[in-house]
Protein backbone atom coordinates (compact mmCIF):
# COMPACT_ATOMS: atom_id res chain seq x y z
CA UNK A 1 0.00 0.00 0.00
CA UNK A 2 2.82 2.44 0.71
CA UNK A 3 4.24 1.93 -2.87
CA UNK A 4 0.90 2.47 -4.46
CA UNK A 5 0.57 5.91 -2.39
CA UNK A 6 4.06 7.39 -2.84
CA UNK A 7 3.34 6.31 -6.55
CA UNK A 8 -0.12 8.36 -6.55
CA UNK A 9 1.68 10.86 -4.52
CA UNK A 10 4.43 11.19 -7.65
CA UNK A 11 1.67 11.49 -10.00
CA UNK A 12 -0.31 14.17 -8.48
CA UNK A 13 3.22 16.46 -7.88
CA UNK A 14 3.77 16.15 -11.53
CA UNK A 15 0.09 17.12 -12.55
CA UNK A 16 0.25 19.77 -10.12
CA UNK A 17 3.42 21.41 -11.73
CA UNK A 18 1.97 20.87 -15.00
CA UNK A 19 -1.29 22.74 -14.51
CA UNK A 20 0.38 25.12 -12.42
CA UNK A 21 3.01 26.01 -15.08
CA UNK A 22 0.13 26.28 -18.06
CA UNK A 23 -1.93 29.30 -17.68
CA UNK A 24 -5.59 29.05 -17.87
CA UNK A 25 -5.74 25.35 -16.81
CA UNK A 26 -7.43 25.28 -13.23
CA UNK A 27 -7.32 22.27 -10.91
CA UNK A 28 -11.08 22.23 -10.18
CA UNK A 29 -11.47 21.19 -13.64
CA UNK A 30 -8.76 18.22 -13.19
CA UNK A 31 -10.55 17.64 -10.20
CA UNK A 32 -14.23 17.34 -11.88
CA UNK A 33 -12.38 15.06 -14.79
CA UNK A 34 -11.18 13.01 -12.01
CA UNK A 35 -14.26 12.27 -10.41
CA UNK A 36 -16.24 11.77 -13.60
CA UNK A 37 -13.50 9.03 -14.66
CA UNK A 38 -13.66 7.69 -11.40
CA UNK A 39 -17.35 6.79 -11.84
CA UNK A 40 -16.56 4.64 -15.21
CA UNK A 41 -12.78 3.76 -16.28
CA UNK A 42 -11.13 4.41 -13.10
CA UNK A 43 -13.71 2.47 -10.65
CA UNK A 44 -10.84 -0.22 -9.49
CA UNK A 45 -8.47 2.31 -8.28
CA UNK A 46 -9.41 2.79 -4.11
CA UNK A 47 -10.25 6.00 -3.45
CA UNK A 48 -7.64 6.73 -1.30
CA UNK A 49 -4.79 6.87 -3.74
CA UNK A 50 -7.37 9.61 -6.01
CA UNK A 51 -7.26 11.52 -1.90
CA UNK A 52 -3.64 11.23 -2.17
CA UNK A 53 -3.24 12.42 -6.02
CA UNK A 54 -5.97 15.66 -5.23
CA UNK A 55 -4.14 17.09 -2.90
CA UNK A 56 -0.63 16.68 -3.62
CA UNK A 57 -2.21 18.02 -6.85
CA UNK A 58 -3.42 21.07 -5.56
CA UNK A 59 -0.22 21.63 -3.24
CA UNK A 60 1.86 21.72 -5.86
CA UNK A 61 0.00 23.92 -8.50
CA UNK A 62 -0.45 26.43 -5.41
CA UNK A 63 3.39 26.88 -5.75
CA UNK A 64 3.72 26.51 -9.08
CA UNK A 65 0.60 29.01 -10.22
CA UNK A 66 2.54 31.51 -9.45
CA UNK A 67 5.28 31.08 -12.21
CA UNK A 68 3.01 32.35 -14.91
CA UNK A 69 1.22 34.77 -12.75
CA UNK A 70 4.79 36.20 -11.20
CA UNK A 71 6.35 36.13 -14.78
CA UNK A 72 3.90 36.07 -17.48
CA UNK A 73 1.00 38.25 -16.31
CA UNK A 74 -0.95 35.19 -16.30
CA UNK A 75 -3.32 34.67 -13.05
CA UNK A 76 -5.82 32.71 -11.36
CA UNK A 77 -7.49 33.32 -8.66
CA UNK A 78 -5.77 34.04 -5.82
CA UNK A 79 -2.64 35.02 -7.62
CA UNK A 80 -4.59 37.98 -9.45
CA UNK A 81 -2.80 40.48 -7.17
CA UNK A 82 0.88 38.71 -7.57
CA UNK A 83 1.22 40.06 -11.21
CA UNK A 84 1.77 44.29 -9.72
CA UNK A 85 4.25 43.50 -7.84
CA UNK A 86 5.56 40.42 -9.43
CA UNK A 87 5.97 42.38 -13.05
CA UNK A 88 7.61 45.09 -11.65
CA UNK A 89 10.14 43.26 -9.84
CA UNK A 90 10.37 40.83 -13.25
CA UNK A 91 11.30 44.41 -15.38
CA UNK A 92 13.60 45.52 -12.81
CA UNK A 93 15.67 42.00 -12.86
CA UNK A 94 14.47 40.19 -9.69
CA UNK A 95 11.58 37.78 -11.41
CA UNK A 96 13.56 35.11 -9.72
CA UNK A 97 12.86 36.82 -6.42
CA UNK A 98 9.47 37.69 -6.83
CA UNK A 99 8.35 33.49 -7.72
CA UNK A 100 10.94 32.62 -4.93
CA UNK A 101 8.96 35.09 -2.20
CA UNK A 102 5.77 33.31 -3.32
CA UNK A 103 7.13 29.96 -3.14
CA UNK A 104 8.92 30.75 0.02
CA UNK A 105 5.53 32.07 1.70
CA UNK A 106 3.67 28.92 0.35
CA UNK A 107 6.47 26.74 2.11
CA UNK A 108 5.41 28.84 5.37
CA UNK A 109 2.04 28.42 4.77
CA UNK A 110 2.54 24.41 5.39
CA UNK A 111 3.96 24.72 8.49
CA UNK A 112 1.22 27.58 9.26
CA UNK A 113 -1.62 25.66 8.64
CA UNK A 114 0.08 22.30 10.72
CA UNK A 115 -0.06 24.24 13.67
CA UNK A 116 -3.14 26.46 13.08
CA UNK A 117 -5.14 23.43 12.36
CA UNK A 118 -4.64 22.38 16.52
CA UNK A 119 -6.81 25.50 17.44
CA UNK A 120 -9.13 25.44 14.44
CA UNK A 121 -10.23 22.06 15.78
CA UNK A 122 -11.49 23.33 18.46
CA UNK A 123 -13.30 27.19 17.92
CA UNK A 124 -14.30 26.40 14.23
CA UNK A 125 -17.66 25.30 14.72
CA UNK A 126 -18.50 27.83 17.71
CA UNK A 127 -17.64 30.99 16.13
CA UNK A 128 -18.67 29.74 12.75
CA UNK A 129 -21.94 31.73 12.50
CA UNK A 130 -20.20 35.27 14.24
CA UNK A 131 -17.76 35.08 11.76
CA UNK A 132 -20.21 34.48 8.75
CA UNK A 133 -22.15 37.87 10.25
CA UNK A 134 -19.06 40.19 10.48
CA UNK A 135 -17.35 39.44 7.17
CA UNK A 136 -19.15 42.28 4.74
CA UNK A 137 -18.16 44.41 7.33
CA UNK A 138 -14.48 43.44 7.60
CA UNK A 139 -14.81 43.54 3.89
CA UNK A 140 -16.10 47.23 3.73
CA UNK A 141 -13.87 48.57 6.14
CA UNK A 142 -11.20 47.22 4.34
CA UNK A 143 -11.99 48.28 0.50
CA UNK A 144 -12.80 51.93 2.35
CA UNK A 145 -9.60 52.11 4.01
CA UNK A 146 -7.49 51.09 0.34
CA UNK A 147 -9.94 53.87 -1.25
CA UNK A 148 -9.06 56.55 1.88
CA UNK A 149 -5.34 55.96 1.53
CA UNK A 150 -5.09 56.73 -2.25
CA UNK A 151 -3.92 60.15 -3.47
CA UNK A 152 -6.49 60.47 -6.21
CA UNK A 153 -9.76 59.12 -3.75
CA UNK A 154 -12.63 59.49 -6.29
CA UNK A 155 -10.87 57.92 -9.27
CA UNK A 156 -10.13 54.72 -6.50
CA UNK A 157 -13.54 54.70 -5.75
CA UNK A 158 -15.08 54.54 -9.25
CA UNK A 159 -12.56 52.01 -10.36
CA UNK A 160 -13.62 49.96 -7.59
CA UNK A 161 -17.51 50.40 -8.31
CA UNK A 162 -16.96 50.19 -11.83
CA UNK A 163 -15.33 46.47 -11.84
CA UNK A 164 -17.19 45.72 -8.74
CA UNK A 165 -20.60 45.86 -11.18
CA UNK A 166 -18.86 44.41 -13.87
CA UNK A 167 -17.61 41.64 -11.46
CA UNK A 168 -21.35 40.94 -10.29
CA UNK A 169 -22.47 41.21 -13.96
CA UNK A 170 -20.05 38.92 -14.85
CA UNK A 171 -20.46 36.62 -11.99
CA UNK A 172 -24.39 36.05 -13.14
CA UNK A 173 -23.64 35.29 -16.70
CA UNK A 174 -23.84 32.02 -15.76
CA UNK A 175 -20.78 31.35 -18.05
CA UNK A 176 -18.43 28.24 -17.26
CA UNK A 177 -15.82 29.45 -14.72
CA UNK A 178 -16.54 33.35 -15.17
CA UNK A 179 -13.06 34.37 -12.66
CA UNK A 180 -11.12 33.17 -15.83
CA UNK A 181 -11.80 35.52 -18.19
CA UNK A 182 -12.60 38.13 -15.89
CA UNK A 183 -9.37 38.04 -13.68
CA UNK A 184 -7.41 37.27 -16.94
CA UNK A 185 -8.51 40.19 -18.66
CA UNK A 186 -8.24 42.72 -15.41
CA UNK A 187 -4.71 41.41 -13.60
CA UNK A 188 -3.45 39.70 -16.84
CA UNK A 189 -4.25 40.93 -20.55
CA UNK A 190 -4.19 44.73 -19.93
CA UNK A 191 -0.70 44.98 -18.10
CA UNK A 192 0.23 42.72 -21.21
CA UNK A 193 -1.07 44.96 -23.65
CA UNK A 194 0.08 47.97 -22.42
CA UNK A 195 3.71 46.15 -22.25
CA UNK A 196 3.38 45.00 -25.40
CA UNK A 197 2.20 48.75 -26.68
CA UNK A 198 5.23 50.80 -24.75
CA UNK A 199 7.68 47.54 -25.97
CA UNK A 200 8.79 47.00 -22.67
CA UNK A 201 11.87 45.13 -21.87
CA UNK A 202 13.07 43.16 -18.35
CA UNK A 203 16.47 43.83 -17.57
CA UNK A 204 18.94 41.19 -16.97
CA UNK A 205 18.31 38.99 -14.15
CA UNK A 206 20.16 38.40 -11.02
CA UNK A 207 19.45 35.26 -10.13
CA UNK A 208 22.13 35.37 -7.32
CA UNK A 209 20.78 37.82 -5.52
CA UNK A 210 18.77 36.87 -2.04
CA UNK A 211 16.15 39.44 -0.88
CA UNK A 212 16.16 39.35 3.15
CA UNK A 213 12.00 40.12 4.28
CA UNK A 214 10.81 40.23 7.77
CA UNK A 215 8.71 37.31 8.07
CA UNK A 216 7.05 37.41 11.29
CA UNK A 217 4.12 40.19 10.83
CA UNK A 218 3.26 38.86 7.35
CA UNK A 219 3.27 35.06 9.04
CA UNK A 220 1.01 36.20 11.90
CA UNK A 221 -1.33 38.47 9.93
CA UNK A 222 -1.75 35.58 7.41
CA UNK A 223 -2.51 32.98 10.56
CA UNK A 224 -5.01 35.92 11.86
CA UNK A 225 -6.99 36.33 8.85
CA UNK A 226 -6.71 32.81 6.35
CA UNK A 227 -8.89 31.57 8.76
CA UNK A 228 -11.57 33.18 6.66
CA UNK A 229 -11.75 31.05 3.84
CA UNK A 230 -13.14 28.08 6.41
CA UNK A 231 -15.70 30.22 6.60
CA UNK A 232 -17.02 31.83 3.60
CA UNK A 233 -16.71 30.49 0.30
CA UNK A 234 -16.81 33.75 -1.57
CA UNK A 235 -14.11 35.08 0.19
CA UNK A 236 -11.31 34.36 -2.29
CA UNK A 237 -7.24 34.44 -1.50
CA UNK A 238 -6.83 37.60 -3.28
CA UNK A 239 -9.37 39.07 -0.75
CA UNK A 240 -7.98 37.56 2.24
CA UNK A 241 -4.39 38.99 1.39
CA UNK A 242 -5.88 42.32 0.82
CA UNK A 243 -7.49 42.06 4.10
CA UNK A 244 -4.47 41.17 5.14
CA UNK A 245 -2.12 43.56 4.34
CA UNK A 246 -4.56 46.16 5.84
CA UNK A 247 -3.76 44.67 9.68
CA UNK A 248 0.06 44.68 8.60
CA UNK A 249 1.43 47.36 6.06
CA UNK A 250 3.95 45.53 3.95
CA UNK A 251 5.62 46.47 1.08
CA UNK A 252 5.81 45.22 -2.53
CA UNK A 253 8.33 41.86 -0.96
CA UNK A 254 6.60 40.94 1.99
CA UNK A 255 2.93 41.27 0.26
CA UNK A 256 4.38 38.61 -2.12
CA UNK A 257 5.44 36.40 1.13
CA UNK A 258 1.91 36.87 2.03
CA UNK A 259 0.14 36.45 -0.91
CA UNK A 260 2.03 32.76 -0.56
CA UNK A 261 1.12 32.24 2.91
CA UNK A 262 -2.20 32.99 2.11
CA UNK A 263 -2.96 31.16 -1.12
CA UNK A 264 -1.46 28.16 0.68
CA UNK A 265 -4.07 28.53 3.46
CA UNK A 266 -6.55 29.15 2.04
CA UNK A 267 -6.05 25.33 -0.11
CA UNK A 268 -5.13 23.57 2.74
CA UNK A 269 -8.14 25.01 4.90
CA UNK A 270 -10.65 23.66 2.85
CA UNK A 271 -9.70 20.28 3.68
CA UNK A 272 -9.69 21.42 7.34
CA UNK A 273 -12.81 22.89 6.29
CA UNK A 274 -14.85 19.71 5.26
CA UNK A 275 -13.15 17.38 8.11
CA UNK A 276 -14.68 19.72 10.79
CA UNK A 277 -17.85 21.58 9.06
CA UNK A 278 -18.42 19.57 5.75
CA UNK A 279 -18.36 22.43 3.69
CA UNK A 280 -16.50 22.53 0.83
CA UNK A 281 -14.29 25.42 -0.44
CA UNK A 282 -12.18 24.73 -3.23
CA UNK A 283 -12.97 22.33 -6.27
CA UNK A 284 -10.20 20.15 -5.03
CA UNK A 285 -12.48 19.78 -1.33
CA UNK A 286 -15.61 19.14 -3.74
CA UNK A 287 -13.75 16.16 -5.65
CA UNK A 288 -12.47 14.60 -2.43
CA UNK A 289 -16.11 14.73 -1.14
CA UNK A 290 -17.26 13.35 -3.81
CA UNK A 291 -14.86 10.27 -3.42
CA UNK A 292 -15.21 9.55 0.68
CA UNK A 293 -18.20 11.84 1.92
CA UNK A 294 -17.02 12.80 5.26
CA UNK A 295 -14.14 12.86 6.40
CA UNK A 296 -12.95 10.75 9.30
CA UNK A 297 -9.88 11.58 11.59
CA UNK A 298 -7.32 8.93 9.56
CA UNK A 299 -7.61 10.07 6.22
CA UNK A 300 -7.37 14.12 7.40
CA UNK A 301 -4.01 13.07 9.08
CA UNK A 302 -2.81 11.49 5.70
CA UNK A 303 -3.72 14.72 4.35
CA UNK A 304 -2.29 16.91 6.31
CA UNK A 305 1.34 14.37 5.90
CA UNK A 306 0.50 14.87 2.16
CA UNK A 307 0.39 18.30 2.43
CA UNK A 308 3.77 18.49 4.42
CA UNK A 309 5.54 16.22 1.61
CA UNK A 310 4.05 17.92 -1.48
CA UNK A 311 4.74 21.43 -0.18
CA UNK A 312 8.24 20.73 0.63
CA UNK A 313 9.18 19.06 -2.65
CA UNK A 314 7.03 21.47 -4.83
CA UNK A 315 8.88 24.72 -2.97
CA UNK A 316 12.41 22.95 -5.02
CA UNK A 317 10.25 22.47 -7.91
CA UNK A 318 9.36 25.81 -7.90
CA UNK A 319 12.85 27.17 -7.62
CA UNK A 320 14.36 25.03 -10.31
CA UNK A 321 11.90 25.97 -12.67
CA UNK A 322 11.65 29.42 -12.45
CA UNK A 323 15.75 30.07 -12.73
CA UNK A 324 15.49 28.37 -15.89
CA UNK A 325 12.44 30.45 -16.60
CA UNK A 326 13.47 33.76 -16.18
CA UNK A 327 17.42 33.29 -18.32
CA UNK A 328 15.24 32.21 -20.84
CA UNK A 329 13.01 35.48 -20.89
CA UNK A 330 15.82 37.51 -20.64
CA UNK A 331 16.60 35.88 -23.91
CA UNK A 332 13.84 36.44 -25.93
CA UNK A 333 11.82 39.39 -26.76
CA UNK A 334 9.59 40.31 -24.47
CA UNK A 335 6.72 41.42 -26.12
CA UNK A 336 6.65 38.31 -28.25
CA UNK A 337 6.26 36.55 -24.89
CA UNK A 338 3.57 38.79 -23.75
CA UNK A 339 1.64 38.13 -27.10
CA UNK A 340 2.08 34.23 -27.05
CA UNK A 341 0.67 34.47 -23.48
CA UNK A 342 -2.25 36.12 -24.96
CA UNK A 343 -2.85 33.98 -27.54
CA UNK A 344 -2.70 30.92 -25.18
CA UNK A 345 -4.85 32.60 -22.53
CA UNK A 346 -7.73 33.91 -25.66
CA UNK A 347 -7.70 30.21 -26.68
CA UNK A 348 -8.10 28.92 -23.11
CA UNK A 349 -10.95 31.19 -22.51
CA UNK A 350 -12.59 30.02 -25.33
CA UNK A 351 -12.13 26.39 -24.98
CA UNK A 352 -13.79 26.92 -20.85
CA UNK A 353 -15.80 29.86 -21.11
CA UNK A 354 -16.87 29.92 -24.80
CA UNK A 355 -17.55 33.00 -26.92
CA UNK A 356 -19.45 34.86 -23.70
CA UNK A 357 -16.08 34.14 -22.32
CA UNK A 358 -14.26 35.58 -25.16
CA UNK A 359 -16.63 38.75 -24.68
CA UNK A 360 -15.98 39.19 -21.12
CA UNK A 361 -12.33 38.62 -21.45
CA UNK A 362 -12.13 41.36 -24.05
CA UNK A 363 -14.40 43.76 -22.17
CA UNK A 364 -12.48 43.40 -19.01
CA UNK A 365 -8.76 43.92 -20.80
CA UNK A 366 -10.07 47.28 -22.06
CA UNK A 367 -11.46 48.04 -18.28
CA UNK A 368 -8.27 46.96 -16.88
CA UNK A 369 -6.74 49.50 -19.31
CA UNK A 370 -8.69 51.67 -18.76
CA UNK A 371 -8.67 51.83 -14.64
CA UNK A 372 -4.19 51.45 -15.12
CA UNK A 373 -4.82 54.83 -17.03
CA UNK A 374 -6.53 56.63 -14.34
CA UNK A 375 -3.25 56.11 -12.58
CA UNK A 376 -4.53 54.67 -9.11
CA UNK A 377 -3.65 51.04 -7.35
CA UNK A 378 -4.53 48.00 -9.74
CA UNK A 379 -5.67 46.76 -6.05
CA UNK A 380 -8.64 48.76 -6.62
CA UNK A 381 -10.38 46.55 -9.63
CA UNK A 382 -10.45 43.98 -6.70
CA UNK A 383 -13.92 45.18 -6.53
CA UNK A 384 -14.48 42.85 -9.41
CA UNK A 385 -14.75 40.37 -6.09
CA UNK A 386 -15.06 42.52 -2.88
CA UNK A 387 -18.05 44.26 -3.84
CA UNK A 388 -20.16 40.99 -5.46
CA UNK A 389 -19.13 39.53 -1.72
CA UNK A 390 -20.49 42.18 0.10
CA UNK A 391 -23.70 42.02 -1.74
CA UNK A 392 -24.43 38.17 -1.16
CA UNK A 393 -23.23 38.63 2.58
CA UNK A 394 -25.17 41.39 2.86
CA UNK A 395 -28.85 40.45 0.96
Amino acid sequence: MLIELLLFLFLGILAGTLTGLFPGIHINLIGALLISASASFLFFIPAIYLIVFIVSMAITHTFLDFIPSVLLGAPEDGTELSVLPGHDMLKKGLGLQAVSLTSLGCLYGVFVFIIAAIPLFFITKNVYEVVRTATPFILIATSLSLIIMETKKLSAFFVFFLTGAFGLSVLNLGIQEPLLPLLSGLFGASGLLISIKSKTKIARQDVEKAIKIKKLKPILSAALVSPLSIFLPAVSPGQVATIGNQVVKLGREGFLFLLGIVNLLAMAFSFLALFLISKTRTGSAVAVKELVGVLDLEIFILIIIIILISGVASFFITKFIAKRFVLFLEKVEYSKVSLAVLAIIFVVVFLVSGLAGIAVFIIASLTGIYCILLGVKRTHMMGCLLLPTIIIYLF
